[in-house]
C-alpha cells in the first residue's frame, strides 16, 4: 500500500469480515472504478459480536473468497488472525463512537458499534490516505464511520454505494446464507414494509408514526417474521422528524427464523 501511494496512486480500501456475495463485488468495482489500487480487507471481527456462538455461525470461507478477489482483479488482499490484529489479546482501549451507536442497532447489539469503530480505525490507520468503500446496507454504521473518520481526522474519503438486492428485494448479506427455503422466501418482507413505508411517505405525506405503523403491519402478516424496529430518520442525525420533509432514510430490522436482518431505503419527502 506504502509502494502505491508513493507512485501517487490512489488506494481503494474495501474493509469487509469475508463471505462474499453480489455486494461485495459491487464495492470493489466501485474501488476500482475511482482508485488505481484496490485492497480487500477479509477479517471476522470478534469484538463486533455479542455472543462466541454467533461469531462461530458467520459463513467464513477464506479460499472462496480470495478466488473471488482474484477474478475481480483486487491488487491486495489483507486477511489478518486474530492474533495478528489484536496481538496482545482483547484490546483495552477502543474507539467509543458517540451517542448514536447506542441506538436501534446499538440498542440491539450493545457494543457492536465499537467494536466496529475499533477495528475500522484500525484498518484506516495501516492503510493511510486511501478512499474506504462502504454499503448502504449497513446505514447506521455508514454514518458512524463517517463521524469517526471526520472526528479522528484520518486521511480517508467515505464512499457510499448503493444497496445490492435479490430479484425479490431481500438486500445481499452473508447472513441470507443461514436462512432455510421458507424462510428465505418470508425475508422478502423487510423490503416490502420498506416499499409500503416509502409509499407511505410519498403519497399519504403522513406524521412518522403512520409510517411506522405501516410498516409493522406489513411485518407482522408474515408469520415467521419479528419486527424488532422500524423507524423513520433524518439521514444524517438519525433523529425522528417532527416533520416528514426532505430526505429521510427507512431502517428496518427482524428476525427470520434464526436470522437477525437489517434493510433501509432512502425516501424524499
Amino acid at each position: 500500500m506504502s509502494a502505491a501511494r508513493q507512485k501517487g496512486s490512489w488506494l481503494g480500501l474495501v474493509p469487509t469480515m469475508g463471505a462474499f456475495h453480489p455486494g461485495h463485488m459491487s464495492l470493489v468495482a466501485a474501488a476500482a472504478s475511482q482508485c488505481d489500487v484496490v485492497a480487500v480487507s477479509i477479517f471476522v471481527n470478534p469484538l463486533q459480536f455479542s455472543s462466541a456462538a454467533d461469531l462461530a455461525r458467520y459463513p467464513a470461507n477464506l479460499e472462496r473468497d480470495l478466488a473471488m478477489a482474484q477474478t475481480a482483479g483486487v491488487g491486495i488482499v489483507f486477511a489478518p488472525s486474530v492474533s495478528e490484529m489484536y496481538p496482545r489479546g482483547e484490546p483495552e482501549t477502543r474507539v467509543q463512537p458517540g451517542p448514536l451507536a447506542d441506538r436501534l442497532e446499538g440498542a440491539s447489539r450493545p457494543g457492536h458499534f465499537a467494536g466496529v469503530a475499533t477495528v475500522v480505525t484500525k484498518l484506516l490507520s495501516v492503510s493511510g490516505r486511501c478512499r474506504a468503500f462502504f454499503g448502504e446496507k449497513d446505514f447506521q454504521q455508514l454514518v458512524i464511520v463517517r463521524r469517526l473518520v471526520a472526528d479522528l481526522d484520518l486521511d480517508t474519503e467515505v464512499v457510499a454505494c448503493p444497496t445490492v438486492r435479490e430479484p425479490d428485494g431481500l438486500a445481499c448479506s452473508s447472513r441470507n446464507r443461514r436462512l432455510g427455503p421458507e424462510d428465505r422466501r418470508a425475508a422478502a418482507v423487510l423490503f416490502r414494509a420498506l416499499e409500503a413505508g416509502r409509499d407511505a411517505v410519498v403519497r399519504d405525506g403522513r406524521q412518522a408514526e403512520d409510517v411506522e405503523a405501516t410498516m409493522a403491519r406489513v411485518v407482522a402478516a408474515e408469520p415467521r417474521a419479528r419486527l424488532d424496529y422500524g423507524v423513520v430518520v433524518d439521514p444524517v442525525t438519525f433523529a425522528s422528524p417532527a416533520l416528514l420533509a426532505g430526505e429521510l432514510r427507512l431502517l428496518i430490522a427482524a428476525r427470520v427464523g434464526p436470522v437477525r436482518l437489517i434493510d433501509n431505503l432512502g425516501v424524499g419527502a
